[in-house]
């Protein structure tokens, strides 16, 4: 099953711009100040991409939530977007509660649930995704590109990052094979060991992808940090011979100079650490094409990782307990 939605990532991707285009906002009746976005898992990491891909472009700051409360400076002056594919999510609706308080420009994504509900009685603005999805973490292009369309329609970005994405749309498409064939021979290569996840700051919400995929999809722990800043603390932590680990470092040709360079000192002090380490190139022309590209990949490496490892990449049954111990209290 999950790999029939992984297959079908470059035709959500197509429906999501479909949903953009067609999406009716109202503008803000206070001047804008920061754009807030609350959302979990599947549905939060979404805007962690959106916050790269416009980092240059948006001129006010763009701040993800991930948890119960707002900040202290959240005001009427702040666009807060909540994203939950569920609608449902606990944590987003705790946040979206405290946004009501203090006067917050509110817009929903979500495919139904409580957050539609509440969206309808209080006549928020609303942007409803497909709610045939059985796995929300399946869903991230949805939150993406509805989030991306948030900021065009309201004047904080240009068209750019959403025409992007529909070039991105053709290179995973047309990639599709190798991409898979790719994917399988890396998930071969760490398979029975603990990846360890390093790209530079400027990426670093492929590497927390590719985390969380490997933890639902396959199953397993590991772990991520970001180039320069693990210079700094991490990588002294590398005293130990243990080929257990594997390393994982996800590259683009065009890095910052400085950080390709510190790439290839650290692939240098890790060889004599560990016998596992694997360079993943993007593709693409553009910072949402190359992520786009690895987003994919990587979707596949957890997929084929999940069948070596006879998970089944669907279930998540420790959330659901979880979930259903916290409705208890």
């Amino acid at each position: 099953m999950m790999d029939q939605l992984i297959q079908r990532f470059p035709a959500q991707l197509t429906e999501a711009l479909e949903i953009g285009e067609n999406a009716v906002l109202t503008q803000p009746t206070e001047p804008i100040n920061k754009i807030f976005v609350a959302g979990m898992g599947g549905s939060g990491i979404g805007a962690d991409f959106v916050a790269e891909f416009i980092v240059n472009e948006c001129k006010v700051p763009y701040l993800v939530g991930k948890g119960y409360d707002i900040p202290a400076y959240i005001d009427k002056n702040t666009l807060y977007i909540a994203s939950s594919y569920s609608g449902n999510t606990e944590e987003t609706l705790s946040s979206l509660a405290q946004a009501e308080k203090v006067g917050c420009k509110i817009i929903i994504i979500a495919s139904g649930g409580k957050l539609v509900q509440i969206a309808k009685e209080k006549n928020y603005d609303c942007i409803i995704v497909p709610g045939d999805w059985p796995s929300p973490r399946a869903c991230l292009g949805f939150s993406l590109v509805q989030q991306l369309y948030v900021l065009y329609k309201l004047d904080f970005i240009s068209k750019t990052a959403i025409n992007e994405i529909k070039t991105s749309i053709d290179l995973i498409k047309y990639d599709q094979d190798e991409i898979k064939n790719k994917a399988e021979k890396i998930a071969n290569i760490i398979f029975g060991k603990i990846p360890v996840i390093y790209t530079t700051d400027r990426m670093e919400s492929v590497a927390v992808r590719l985390r969380q995929q490997i933890n639902e999809n396959s199953k397993a722990l590991c772990w991520h940090h970001v180039i320069p800043e693990m210079n700094h603390n991490e990588l002294v932590g590398w005293t130990e011979k243990n080929n257990d680990l594997a390393v994982i470092f996800l590259r683009n040709k065009d890095d910052f100079k400085r950080n390709a360079i510190r790439m290839d000192i650290n692939k240098e002090i890790y060889t004599k650490y560990t016998d596992t380490i694997v360079e993943i190139f993007s593709k693409g022309q553009t910072l949402v094409e190359k992520s786009i590209y690895l987003v994919h990949l990587g979707d596949w490496v957890t997929w084929y990782l999940s069948q070596l490892r006879g998970a089944d990449a669907i279930e998540v049954n420790v959330i659901n307990y979880l979930k259903d111990e916290l409705a208890k209290v």
